[in-house]
């Protein structure tokens, strides 16, 4: 049967059996971006714009949905099913998962700039007006007297990145000293009031439900946190050595080839890099790498020495597996504070 004749016969029996509906305008092509937990506002900011661009580039409208969690939990969605044309990730390591499985090319990271990562960030500190407990580093984070609050990094990728950043700075405060930074780490890990499972839990902890000192997460949401929360309720702490956060993205190639949106799927992630997309980003405090919007907001961006994962762990899948598996390094470290 023809589809349109098929459609009408559907139409007139849902009439006849005097059921309601509405009929909207079908958009050319649907895209389904699965993306951080954190990142709600910014792609709600970024979609309109894209679907502006693709629609005057080709005359096609596009509608764009988007899926939000952590990374990992996001990743394994994927593997059950979740039919996400592209992914927007704060980690590494849960695109590789989606590569090792054949969804994701091997190669991804060399299809895109700057290992497919249109923009960075790195690891910062939220904490109460005026810094009251006088936090400025990674070392002031296991005082005993302070408590904080960031993500699981078992279930997040912003979590994972808070536990990496706080080894990597042990790492260099201890000149590789394998004991003295699991001592640091024992005592960092003992003083998380809570451990959500993603940063937007971790800052619902923090901000509405007043617990902790200190809120870990990437220099991004904190500033973005500060302004929705308040800009007088809190202060944003950038320590002087952190962490390199890339946030990698990567089409879904397995699902593009299924549903034919290969192109519209590779000139969105194109669009992260334009110009324009960038100056958003960086509207959202996010670090970018477009020269000029880089000098345009060099005074908003502090100086920080940003320290590799790869540097110290050889790669993030080493990483993975010494310190995020079952009974690897963070749960021997959690069962050492008990």
């Amino acid at each position: 049967m023809p589809r349109h004749t098929l459609l009408n016969t559907l139409l007139a029996a849902v009439a006849g059996a005097g059921l309601l509906f509405t009929v909207t305008a079908r958009a050319d092509q649907t895209l389904l971006n699965s993306s951080y937990d954190i990142a709600r506002e910014l792609f709600a900011a970024i979609n309109p714009k894209f679907q502006q661009h693709w629609e005057a580039e080709t005359g096609e409208t596009v509608t764009i949905n988007q899926s939000h969690g952590g990374t990992s939990r996001q990743a394994q969605a994927i593997l059950q099913g979740l039919r996400a044309d592209v992914v927007t990730y704060n980690q590494v390591t849960d695109i590789d998962m989606l590569a090792k499985r054949g969804l994701v090319a091997e190669d991804w990271q060399s299809k895109l700039p700057n290992n497919s990562s249109p923009y960075y960030s790195t690891t910062a500190f939220l904490v109460r007006e005026g810094n009251p407990k006088n936090i400025r580093s990674w070392d002031d984070l296991v005082r005993e007297d302070v408590r904080i609050v960031f993500p699981n990094p078992k279930t997040s990728g912003n979590g994972r990145y808070t536990y990496l950043a706080a080894w990597l700075f042990a790492h260099k405060q201890f000149d590789g000293d394998d004991a003295k930074i699991r001592d640091f780490m024992s005592k960092f890990l003992r003083n998380v009031a809570v451990f959500d499972t993603g940063g937007r839990g971790a800052t619902v902890t923090f901000a509405e439900r007043g617990i902790g000192d200190v809120l870990i997460s990437f220099e991004s949401e904190v500033r973005n946190i500060r302004r929705e929360y308040g800009d007088g309720d809190y202060t944003v702490v950038v320590p002087p050595v952190s962490i390199l956060a890339e946030f990698p993205v990567a089409v879904v190639d397995r699902v593009v080839d299924a549903q034919g949106t290969r192109k519209l799927a590779q000139a969105y992630l194109d669009y992260l890099y334009s110009p324009e997309i960038q100056r958003l980003l960086a509207e959202f405090s996010y670090r970018v790498h477009d020269p000029e919007v880089v000098k345009a907001t060099a005074d908003q961006f502090p100086e920080v020495e940003l320290l590799r994962v790869e540097d110290v762990f050889g790669s993030w899948d080493a990483a993975q597996e010494q310190h995020f598996g079952r009974d690897a390094v963070l749960d021997q470290l959690q069962a050492r504070g008990r």
